[in-house]
């Protein structure tokens, strides 16, 4: 292996096991994620590919765990962050890539965890990384090259229990894998390996049971209340709804290097579960507007039934999107994972949901949303707690594993 493919991490094994990067040019990304969605239902293990045109993880289908992290930046001046990108991307190529680490000797400490074991599985593992609004202050002389919608996120009418200790970042991780071994396999591998020039801002592990058989226009998942999460989700191999509502285009009013990204808007939602579970199911359908059990519109027969929603918007499907003239244009690309943390401070079960929205335009998507949801008969139940905007830029070049290079060219 020559010294380049040493630095970048491509191997052999890494190129043929993600298809070849001639072989799959532009639809790279589609091609790996299509491999972990799996839509035959089976969901195998497969590998992600780290590199392409945008971040394979946020196309790829629901995870049965995950862990969303967020981070500030401790290093001095432009190169240094490029630097510190440059050694984020060999680090999770190599996790997304399940490569073997090789220690020098046990007389050193272990260059890896070893959760996996010696010779790591595919374990379909993606990183989504996320770069926060206030890596464009002065610190770096990026704020000229900040994406235009990305602004710290605004509390909301129901957001009375969001802190800024448990908000927002320099950088956000969203990590996924088949099991929860693997996302914190890829966490203490980013840590260890940028400890003294990333601070732990705020953190939250995920879960997810996936239900088969997986299909498109059927929710995958269902959250902590019992109800399907993602139904009528945009599909990810629909290329043209994908470059309409999800990825940054070349004629967006946006700066070049964010064309291929995209906008995350993550929430971390607690869910009053206990006060949930006194409620009638009829009241709790008539919130969601679906059935609890089939994940059917409210009168329907089939989840992929389309909801005959009228003057009614009370429900939270009717206020998220109303079906009128133009609400297609609002649509989020949405990811979700559940998690449980034991008891509050009241011995009530802490549990909820980790919300991630990936859109072209905040505006447009997760902010217009959001208004149409506020004083929804559901915020009787749920609590913000915190979160964040991130701009996700395009996946690293196959020549270089720099995450954002574009943006320090």
């Amino acid at each position: 292996m020559s010294e380049k493919d040493k630095k970048t991490g491509i191997t052999r094994r890494s190129f043929l096991r993600t298809g070849g990067a001639a072989a799959v040019g532009a639809s790279a990304g589609f091609a790996g994620v299509r491999l972990s969605g799996d839509p035959d239902g089976q969901l195998e293990s497969s590998l992600l590919p780290f590199r392409g045109d945008h971040q394979a993880g946020v196309s790829a289908l629901a995870a049965p765990a995950g862990i969303v992290a967020a981070f500030d930046v401790r290093v001095d001046g432009r190169a240094e962050l490029a630097a510190l990108m440059e050694d984020l991307g060999e680090i999770i190529e190599q996790g997304m890539d399940s490569r073997p680490y090789h220690d020098r000797d046990t007389g050193f400490p272990p260059v890896d965890t070893g959760l996996l074991g010696p010779d790591p599985p595919p374990t379909s593992t993606g990183v989504v990384v996320g770069l926060g609004h206030s890596l464009f202050d002065g610190r770096f002389g990026l704020a000229e090259q900040a994406p235009s919608q990305l602004l710290p996120m605004p509390k909301f009418k129901n957001d009375y229990l969001v802190r800024p200790e448990r908000s927002h970042g320099d950088l956000a991780f969203t990590i996924r894998a088949d099991s929860s071994d693997a996302a914190v396999h890829m966490l203490r591998q980013i840590r260890r390996n940028t400890r003294g020039r990333l601070l732990p801002r705020w953190m939250q592990e995920g879960f997810n049971r996936i239900e088969r058989p997986v299909e498109v226009g059927r929710a995958p998942v269902r959250n902590l209340m019992g109800f399907k999460d993602g139904t009528s989700n945009i599909d990810p191999g629909d290329r043209d709804a994908m470059d309409r509502l999800v990825w940054v285009q070349p004629e967006d009013d946006e700066p070049e290097w964010t064309v291929g990204g995209t906008y995350q808007a993550t929430r971390i939602i607690r869910m009053m579960v206990e006060f949930w579970d006194r409620i009638r199911l009829s009241e709790q359908e008539s919130i969601f507007g679906r059935h609890r059990d089939s994940g059917a519109p409210l009168g329907k027969d089939r989840e992929t039934d389309e909801p005959s929603i009228g003057d009614e918007l009370t429900s939270h499907i009717a206020r998220a999107n109303p079906r009128t003239a133009g609400a297609d244009e609002h649509r989020i690309l949405r990811h979700s994972f559940n998690y449980s943390n034991g008891l509050d401070g009241n011995d009530q079960l802490e549990q909820g949901l980790i919300f991630i929205a990936y859109q072209r335009s905040l505006e447009a998507g997760f902010l217009t949303v959001q208004r149409h949801l506020d004083g929804e008969p559901l915020e009787e139940y749920i609590r913000p707690l915190g979160g964040g905007f991130f701009f996700v830029p395009s996946a690293p070049a196959w020549d270089d594993p720099t995450i954002a290079a574009d943006l320090f060219a």
